[in-house]
């Protein structure tokens, strides 16, 4: 039988932040957490151990993808539960991991797409530090050598300054995305979605089913057979949708849950 994949963004849709867990029942209802990343001898991520289990009987019965923008020395600090996911997608599809080791073939056709489609990375790199203004930027990153991102004061960040720079970015190629303190400009060819794709080849899968919740996920979503979004986010603020893509009413740890007994649903139905 062909195998069932299921690639998912990590961030704020199966693994959360403190400030991301969106605890609104009363406390003694609050469900129990796992803790699935640390930082710096601190606890940074959680998910809660209902879904620790889904996630573990999901693995057992389809193909799971951690599908992230997160770097790989960034992904790696993260101890999902269940068998360790033979492949992985780092730096929004710019690396694919097998077996925890980047494919370099992968890499090098991305890295020359990039530079035949979109301005360069310097040219944005330098835009962002020349405009982003010290009173609300906090840090100036630049990931895998792929795309650059701001970590901003969310208070204090002009709603104008980030409509006009998405309006610069396209004019280049590039994309951006608001997503907690984070300001993403990411190029248009780099996608989750083309790993996916290439995932799928790899294991002959018959059916894709996806999540995620920032614009950088739309094109994850729409390439999948089908698709969920939580309640919060860039898409949920967007009130986006699409033929195949449900929109979940769960806000916060609790739609990382929902999400994973999709997943599994859809997988013992396959």
């Amino acid at each position: 039988m062909s195998p069932v994949l299921v690639a998912s963004d990590l961030d704020r849709t199966l693994i959360y932040s403190s400030a991301a867990l969106a605890l609104t029942m009363p406390d003694a209802r609050a469900p129990r957490l796992l803790c699935v990343e640390v930082h710096e001898s601190r606890p940074l991520s959680y998910m809660t151990d209902t879904a620790a289990a889904l996630l573990t009987d999901l693995g057992d019965r389809a193909v799971f993808v951690p599908t992230t923008t997160r770097t790989r020395k960034q992904y790696q600090r993260i101890n999902l539960p269940g068998p360790a996911p033979t492949y992985a997608i780092c730096a929004n599809g710019g690396h694919l991991l097998v077996d925890g080791v980047a494919d370099p073939e992968w890499h090098a056709a991305v890295v020359a797409r990039l530079a035949e489609e979109c301005a360069p990375l310097e040219e944005v790199r330098e835009h962002l530090a020349a405009t982003a203004d010290p009173v609300w930027l906090r840090k100036h990153r630049v990931a895998e050598d792929l795309f650059a991102y701001l970590v901003v004061e969310r208070e204090l960040l002009p709603e104008e300054w980030v409509k006009e720079l998405a309006v610069w970015a396209e004019n280049r190629g590039w994309t951006v995305s608001l997503q907690g303190r984070k300001i993403y400009a990411v190029p248009k060819p780099l996608t989750k979605s083309a790993a996916v794709r290439e995932v799928a080849r790899r294991t002959g899968a018959a059916l894709t089913l996806a999540a995620g919740d920032s614009l950088l996920d739309a094109d994850l979503l729409l390439a999948a057979d089908r698709g969920w979004r939580p309640g919060h986010g860039e898409l949920a603020d967007a009130d986006w949708t699409a033929p195949g893509i449900t929109a979940l009413p769960e806000r916060g740890v609790l739609a990382g849950e929902r999400i994973l007994r999709e997943f599994l649903k859809e997988a013992r139905q396959a």
